[in-house]
């Protein structure tokens, strides 16, 4: 099976309404998600939302852990829960056939060879600052449109996933930046973007304009303890 024969068959899964449903419900959940819960948002029985989850496991758009959610160990702890999240890797297919990823590098390139960092950026904020959803006040149901997969932790807006995943690591400063000022551009006043890497999301999260973030300074003084 060829990659484009792959990823056709990986998206058709989520030709299904709930499979999409679940798809969704589980690649936007800031942490892994048991059978439970993806039941009761689907409406549906355990063991239903069971079978559609490892279908989706098969086709490579979930990964699964095992872990009891108790957090006991030891005789009587019980059975680990199996957790879903969404998987790692791409599926892109498109008919005719495209290669926006092989321009988007080669552009990429050219920007960062040419140190066109900063013009970039002006560009991004300027496209931002266009978007009327965003100035009026709906930043959090654009950046979801924008395929941000946002989600609220505190006072902080995360980022669930990066749009640029795939240019991000070829060009981490470059693409950072930009993703930086476009947000910055598409931001209301009520929320200031701010370079916040976390692990398998995006580099920038969102905080409330006079929240201070007390996870960063939670971080700042365990570093000068140590220093």
């Amino acid at each position: 099976m060829t990659d484009e024969d792959s990823a056709f068959a990986a998206l058709g899964m989520l030709g299904d309404p709930l499979r999409r449903r679940l798809y969704r419900y589980v690649a936007a959940a800031p942490a892994e998600v048991g059978r439970d819960a993806a039941a009761e948002e689907a409406g549906i029985s355990r063991s239903l939302a069971a079978f559609h989850l490892d279908k989706l496991v098969e086709a490579g758009l979930l990964a699964t852990s095992f872990r009891r959610l108790s957090g006991r160990t030891g005789p009587g702890a019980g059975r680990p829960a199996k957790l879903y999240r969404r998987a790692d890797g791409e599926h892109a297919a498109s008919v005719p056939p495209r290669s926006y990823d092989a321009v988007g590098r080669l552009l990429a390139r050219v920007v960062e060879d040419g140190g066109l960092d900063r013009a970039l950026q002006a560009a991004a904020k300027a496209e931002g600052a266009e978007h009327p959803d965003a100035a009026a006040g709906d930043l959090v149901e654009v950046l979801r449109a924008r395929g941000y997969e946002p989600f609220q932790d505190g006072e902080t807006l995360r980022l669930n996933n990066c749009p640029f995943h795939g240019l991000a690591e070829e060009f981490p400063a470059l693409i950072c930046g930009m993703n930086l000022a476009l947000i910055e551009g598409l931001a209301t006043g009520q929320w200031s973007p701010t370079m916040d890497p976390q692990p398998g999301g995006c580099c920038v999260s969102l905080r409330r304009d006079g929240v201070r973030d007390a996870s960063r300074d939670d971080r700042r003084d365990s570093k000068n303890k140590k220093d």
